[in-house]
């Protein structure tokens, strides 16, 4: 146990650092960004630290599938079976040192990060793979506090915007997205709020695009005003149907069932069953 913590202690001490270094660019992005607010911050760990994250990565098969015309991807949390590294960089992300430094950069001074893991984890995705635009669901597992940021961690190695699996964020009309490039090594903290519509576009090589991602929570929502949904798919311009039919399915159906049976959140493989 005194190994893991001086392991992640180590990883959380080098992304705040990171994070302190650009603290007054990545304060004034994030204030000045849109359609939703966002910063970006390259070489976090180093080539090194970074690579021997996505090599820990479990084989895909491992994974959790998510097949359906919303999104294709993989995803997991079960940190017992994968390589340690995979624990330490999830984790690192919540030390506190880390968050603090999140909660200078974004303004958000009660957020805090979830050990259970609701909705974070690791994700692999590959050719054909996607995600299309969507809300997040507005709370946590126990629908007591806002998730109000999205952080992000790349670690495939030479990833470059032509080959796909590069994170989108929408306008609110999801008419016209602006392109993040999953680029190794990049950290991406986004704002997640009752209009921040994102995704990912398709995977365009046979190669994995891996993401380590954490989610933090506060109890105030962004914006100052309550609201409370579902996770909320759509389709993209071009799926006019798809579109049509996620409206029906997502907008109406799944958020009236998300507000009649609100208990139904917490039943999900996608969480950590005790805190770590």
């Amino acid at each position: 146990m005194e190994n893991i913590a001086s392991r992640r202690s180590e990883l959380a001490d080098i992304i705040a650092a990171r994070l302190q270094r650009d603290l007054d660019s990545a304060s004034s992005a994030f204030a000045s960004s849109a359609p939703v607010r966002h910063f970006v911050v390259d070489g976090l760990l180093g080539s090194e630290r970074a690579a021997h994250i996505g090599d820990g990565f479990p084989a895909t098969r491992s994974l959790i599938q998510r097949s359906t015309l919303r999104e294709r991807k993989r995803t997991g949390i079960k940190l017992h079976a994968y390589d340690p590294i995979i624990g330490d960089a999830l984790f690192a992300f919540q030390a506190p040192v880390v968050v603090d430094s999140i909660r200078r950069i974004t303004g958000y001074r009660s957020c805090s990060a979830d050990p259970t893991l609701y909705a974070s984890g690791i994700s692999v995705m590959g050719r054909g793979d996607f995600l299309n635009p969507h809300l997040d669901n507005s709370h946590d597992g126990d629908r007591k506090r806002y998730r109000v940021l999205n952080l992000l961690y790349y670690v495939s190695p030479e990833w470059h915007l032509a080959k796909g699996g590069n994170l989108e964020i929408w306008d609110r009309s999801v008419e016209r997205p602006t392109v993040i490039e999953a680029r190794f090594d990049r950290l991406v903290v986004m704002e997640t709020c009752a209009s921040s519509w994102h995704s990912v576009n398709e995977i365009l090589v046979h190669e994995p695009r891996r993401c380590v991602s954490n989610y933090y929570f506060s109890d105030d929502p962004p914006g100052g005003k309550k609201y409370q949904h579902v996770t909320t798919f759509t389709g993209r311009p071009e799926q006019p149907l798809r579109r049509a039919f996620l409206r029906v399915s997502d907008g109406i159906v799944l958020n009236a069932i998300g507000r009649a049976l609100p208990f139904a959140t917490r039943l999900t493989r996608h969480r950590l069953k005790t805190r770590r």
